[in-house]
């Protein structure tokens, strides 16, 4: 490997660990400010919602990604563009439902939580919460609905971290009236 790619990879490392330690000041700071797991959990959906409504730009305009079909196609563009292109990761796509309009992404590991351990007393911290956000706002920016939970998560001692979701309904746009 060449030195300009050495540093490159150095660069997007940093870069990761970077985020991933400023991710857990902003959680840190949140536990603080408000009483409760629950409503922390609320605010770091509501701030990644807000990133994915803008992401979703950056996303369509790097990727290069075309519509989507269905939500098989949805998942697959999820796991294998934009958690590479925006984690360096590529979760599995895995137990969908039998009507098709539900899915788990399995993260083998979750770059949020790098150096993290949860006090015992915040048991219902849901730390990676902005995530779930993340990809509702995006979604619903191309006219998906879509509700997204975490079912699993290793900061829980679970073996893996899951984000299980469920397709809700297409989004009609609303058209003034006169320009349909």
């Amino acid at each position: 490997m060449s030195r300009q790619s050495n540093r490159a990879t150095d660069s997007k490392k940093m870069n990761s660990e970077l985020f991933t330690l400023t991710y857990g000041a902003l959680v840190t700071q949140l536990c603080k400010d408000y009483e409760n797991d629950e409503e922390v959990n609320k605010q770091l959906d509501k701030m990644g919602y807000n990133i994915g409504v803008r992401l979703i730009e950056d996303f369509l305009a790097r990727s290069s990604v075309g519509r989507c079909h269905d939500f098989r196609e949805t998942a697959d563009v999820i796991a294998k563009v934009a958690f590479k292109m925006y984690l360096g990761i590529t979760p599995s796509v895995t137990n969908w439902s039998p009507a098709g309009d539900e899915f788990s992404l399995i993260l083998e590991s979750n770059p949020l939580v790098d150096f993290v351990e949860l006090p015992d007393n915040h048991s219902n911290l849901v730390y990676s919460s902005l995530l779930c956000g993340v990809l509702r706002g995006a979604l619903e920016m191309v006219q998906m609905a879509v509700d997204v939970r975490f079912a699993q998560d290793t900061l829980r001692g679970d073996s893996v971290t899951e984000i299980r979701m469920k397709f809700i309904k297409r989004i009609e746009e609303n058209l003034p009236a006169g320009d349909e």
